[in-house]
């Protein structure tokens, strides 16, 4: 049996435990954490109102409506997305991205994205770039699993 999948992937799965975990220190400088982010990034990248339905949210972020239940509350209490009826459907809600938390997740993603460049500069950007079609290519190669 040849080893050399249990070097690539233990490598993988190292950087991303260790990468997420120092993504999580810098936006606990906001006072949020990563899955925090997640939901506020969701709604920004979802262009103004910067609103979606939970459901949609939780689909996109992969969660259990429990999961971003939490999430959501922990937010609405910080002012950072506000819940309200959705006019289209009289029993559902929508979540829409304050001016606090727009300018939180504008700020917070500028830093991530600081932290993630640092740490690619220690490629020469002819590596970036390699490394980059590497994963794309090693990621088509996963089947579906139905998630």
């Amino acid at each position: 049996m040849r080893p050399e999948p249990m070097a690539v992937f233990g490598r993988i799965y190292r950087l991303a435990r260790l990468v997420g975990d120092v993504q999580e220190r810098t936006y606990a400088r906001w006072s949020i954490s990563r899955g925090e982010f997640d939901v506020l990034a969701a709604l920004r990248r979802a262009g103004a109102p910067f609103t979606l339905a939970p459901r949609v949210l939780t689909a996109s972020l992969m969660l259990t409506s429990g999961g971003m239940t939490g999430r959501l509350d922990r937010l609405e209490r910080a002012g950072l997305i506000r819940r309200s009826p959705d006019p289209a459907d009289r029993r559902g809600l929508q979540v829409t991205l304050t001016d606090a938390g727009r300018h939180l997740v504008e700020e917070a993603a500028d830093a991530g994205l600081a932290v993630q460049r640092d740490l690619l500069d220690a490629l020469p950007p002819a590596d970036q770039e390699r490394l980059a079609d590497l994963l794309r290519t090693l990621l088509g190669a996963v089947p579906d699993q139905g998630a």
